[in-house]
């Protein structure tokens, strides 16, 4: 069992070790970075969405912004769409596919941005709310596993992180990710915190 377990670790670690060596992903880690902090700047509202563990993430990711990271600052205005009763009923009555794209609709607007995540970059609720983002004058930041999804094409960053067979190792990247774009947020907007 320790001979699984230490190759379960090795393969995370090559996961993270090919992140590491990918520039091109780097440089579009950076973009999105500076998206949020442009979004802050003026004043907009990061919303992120997600389904099963990227829902997790999405909620993961907006509560260290609104709330606390690593030092105490005043929060950032994000939004997880994750409210049970708004995803129960936009379901039931307009179809799961709209569940994200119908918060947006009532929520979001010019000046905002949509961190947008799917594994394998083919969920159609994440890519309807993509759209419906796009046609309200936000950006969009797309987290994804798989290269050449249909979210690269609709988004203004993709940043896509491959990480084995199974959306487990992706997801270990996306988390990874997710704390580098608030640690970047955090180092524009509050130095003093990483003194």
């Amino acid at each position: 069992m320790i001979q699984k377990i230490k190759a379960s670790l090795k393969e995370a670690q090559k996961a993270l070790e090919n992140l590491l060596a990918d520039e091109t992903m780097l440089a579009r880690i950076k973009s999105a970075s500076e998206i949020l902090i442009e979004t802050f700047q003026k004043n907009g509202r990061a919303f992120s969405c997600g389904n099963g563990g990227s829902m997790s993430d999405a909620m993961h990711f907006a509560e260290e912004l609104t709330g606390r990271y690593r030092q105490n600052r005043p929060g950032f205005p994000a939004i997880a769409i994750s409210d049970p009763s708004h995803l129960t009923c936009v379901a039931n009555d307009f179809g799961y596919e709209q569940v994200f794209s119908r918060y947006l609709e009532s929520q979001g607007g010019q000046g905002d941005c949509l961190l947008a995540i799917s594994t394998s970059g083919k969920s159609p609720n994440v890519l309807k709310a993509i759209e419906t983002a796009r046609s309200l004058g936000m950006k969009v930041i797309a987290l994804t596993g798989k290269s050449g999804s249909e979210m690269e094409s609709r988004s203004d960053v993709c940043i896509c992180t491959p990480g084995g067979s199974f959306a487990d190792r992706v997801q270990e990247l996306h988390i990874k990710v997710l704390h580098i774009l608030i640690e970047m947020v955090e180092r524009h907007f509050h130095p003093e915190n990483y003194e």
